[in-house]
């Protein structure tokens, strides 16, 4: 599924563009075009290469899931990959989707195997009538970054949330799911932050190259796009960093939990092996054992165990075991 607008000037568009055309329609470069396919089959990608005339190794990534966020100089055009991030309602499980981006001077091709609303949303202001954008390809791509990278917020600040709710009931109400959930968590930052801090380096590239297709004023909305990404990064270390310290607290809390249940049964086997030992003595098959024969001689094996009993525990007090 494919979708090409070329942009005439401000506020002309015109969307009813056959894809044989692009040749034709690149050698005016007042004319901007955006050229977005969703799943692309072998057909339009044979089209990228016939018209744009994209390299091989180009069209091979851009068909390939999983690729590190970059730009690739191809001479006379830029390869860009950029990665959208997203988030289940139900699950919770943080998902990428990759945008593979192809800038000339005066056309834009964007390549995805899901639909993203942020590139809807990018052309829907590029085509409205009193749209802030420039009518550039500069303009556009600044656009399509801004617009990606805008939703990096709110995502995180719903791991914010759920991290902060994780790290209150790991202490309050701890069970295996919630173990579980930490881990997954974790998992997700790092997949985050392996999607977005590469991406410094792209806007880098753009900000520090000298890109024709940006001009200076583009070069200062970039900055913006890469501040962003920057406190983006920030916030991922910050939560994998609280996830970490909570479960760290988490196993420290549950260690000395575990001593003290240790410490009262080995104070208890102390106390039973004396009280067992004073059994074990008035217990023994000798016929001549004078306390066998005394009128009080229960009474004393009693009284001896208990003394012993309370003697080892006072001990143990003395010495803070307890």
């Amino acid at each position: 599924m494919h979708e090409l607008i070329v942009c005439h000037g401000p506020g002309r568009f015109e969307t009813e563009v056959s894809p044989e055309a692009i040749s034709e329609l690149r050698e005016h470069p007042e004319l901007t075009l955006w050229f977005d396919l969703l799943q692309p089959t072998a057909v339009e990608i044979e089209l990228l290469r016939e018209e744009f005339g994209f390299h091989p190794l180009a069209l091979e990534d851009a068909t390939r899931p999983h690729q590190r966020p970059k730009v690739d100089s191809y001479g006379n055009y830029y390869f860009v990959v950029f990665y959208c991030l997203d988030m289940d309602p139900v699950t919770h499980e943080v998902g990428t989707t990759p945008v593979y981006m192809f800038i000339g001077r005066n056309y834009v091709v964007t390549v995805h195997n899901e639909p993203i609303t942020q590139l809807q949303e990018t052309l829907r202001r590029w085509q409205a009538p009193s749209s802030p954008l420039g009518q550039d390809v500069g303009s556009l791509v600044y656009a399509l970054l801004d617009a990606i990278v805008d939703e990096y917020f709110p995502l995180m600040d719903r791991i914010g949330d759920l991290a902060e709710e994780l790290e209150d009931h790991i202490f309050e109400d701890f069970d295996d799911a919630a173990l579980q959930q930490i881990f997954q968590m974790k998992k997700d930052l790092l997949r985050l932050r392996r999607a977005v801090a590469p991406e410094r380096d792209v806007l880098n590239t753009m900000l520090r190259r000298d890109i024709p297709v940006f001009d200076q004023q583009d070069i200062v909305y970039l900055q913006d796009v890469y501040d962003h990404i920057v406190r983006t990064t920030d916030a991922i270390d910050n939560y994998r960093e609280l996830l970490s310290s909570a479960l760290d607290s988490f196993l420290s809390v549950q260690s000395n939990r575990l001593n003290q249940v240790v410490k009262v049964l080995t104070v208890t086997s102390i106390v039973l092996m004396s009280v067992t030992l004073v059994a074990g003595i008035y217990g023994m098959n000798f016929k001549y054992m004078p306390e066998l024969e005394w009128r009080y001689g229960y009474a004393w094996a009693l009284g001896l165990m208990v003394a012993i009993a309370a003697g080892t525990i006072t001990l143990f007090r003395r010495l803070k075991w307890l």
